[in-house]
């Protein structure tokens, strides 16, 4: 596929729908994680225009930062720490409405306000987290979290 993407328009459904396969047709074939992740990275942020889009991946019992688009984050992020630490250590997908009352939330960006986050797995094992955020209170749902997950099951 030629690497140029088709931005959708319309429902939250609709534009992942369009997405999700162009994606297959980015990382078709390709085996480096590094230029998986950044298309991947890019692709969504380009079709959300979201605040910031990125992964992390666990290296020596950390979270260390992956291929993303947006601000500079943090490098860094021990288990249980912030949204994403504590997605890693839940074993599940978090979405957080308002991250200033997320316990223990690390403000990489005042300008974010909501945050989903969605754990990589390969071989039945977390290897890393997919981080989305918004500058926008609420911005997530459940409509995210199944094409997210769809998402980064394709990472193999």
């Amino acid at each position: 596929m030629a690497e140029d993407l088709s931005i959708q328009k319309g429902t939250k459904k609709e534009q992942y729908e369009s997405l999700i396969p162009q994606i297959k047709g980015l990382i078709e074939g390709e085996t480096n994680w590094v230029a998986n992740l950044a298309n991947i990275a890019a692709a969504l942020k380009e079709q959300f225009n979201w605040w910031w889009v990125g992964f992390y991946m666990i290296e020596n019992e950390e979270l260390v930062l992956a291929p993303f688009q947006g601000p500079v984050a943090c490098t860094r992020i021990k288990k249980g720490r912030g949204v994403c630490g504590a997605s890693w250590e839940q074993s599940k997908t978090l979405i957080v409405d308002d991250v200033e009352k997320f316990p223990g939330h690390i403000a990489c960006s005042s300008a974010s306000k909501s945050e989903i986050v969605v754990p990589i797995y390969k071989d039945n094992l977390i290897i890393g987290v997919l981080d989305v955020d918004s500058e926008h209170l609420s911005h997530f749902d459940q409509v995210d979290k199944f094409y997210l997950n769809q998402i980064v099951a394709l990472l193999k």
